[in-house]
């Protein structure tokens, strides 16, 4: 029924403003506003964009809400960190002083938050 509809994803946040600068000068993405004040678009190649939406009563996410694949991780998580960006720790997770997880049970892959406190994730090759 929906095989030939073009799916986004979305994700809310509780400071526009805030998520448009990070998002856009802090992690250099692409972004527009198709409606002023209320939501951001975060416009991927391809075509396929991921809305932020502001949320009134907004609770961030307790789980990745989007992630980047990238062909090589540690250049990228070095170019983050170099922009205050801070990686998070996780227990039990097999992270290095970087905050790059290099468990043998999945890819390389390393979490950090936005402004509004959602979880974001690098990961190196494609899902």
């Amino acid at each position: 029924m929906l095989a030939e509809s073009r799916a986004f994803s979305g994700f809310a946040v509780d400071d526009l403003g805030a998520a448009k600068r990070f998002y856009g000068e802090t992690l250099g993405l692409n972004t527009s506003e198709p409606m002023e004040d209320v939501l951001l678009s975060l416009d991927h190649p391809g075509g396929r964009s991921t809305l932020v939406y502001l949320k009134p009563d907004f609770e961030p996410a307790t789980y990745t809400v989007l992630n980047f694949p990238v062909d090589e991780i540690e250049p990228i998580v070095d170019g983050l960190a170099s922009r205050g960006v801070e990686f998070e720790r996780y227990e039990g997770m097999d992270q290095d002083e970087k905050g790059i997880s290099r468990s043998p049970a999945g890819p390389l892959i390393a979490w950090f938050k936005d402004p509004a406190g959602n979880i974001l994730a690098v990961l190196e090759g494609e899902p």
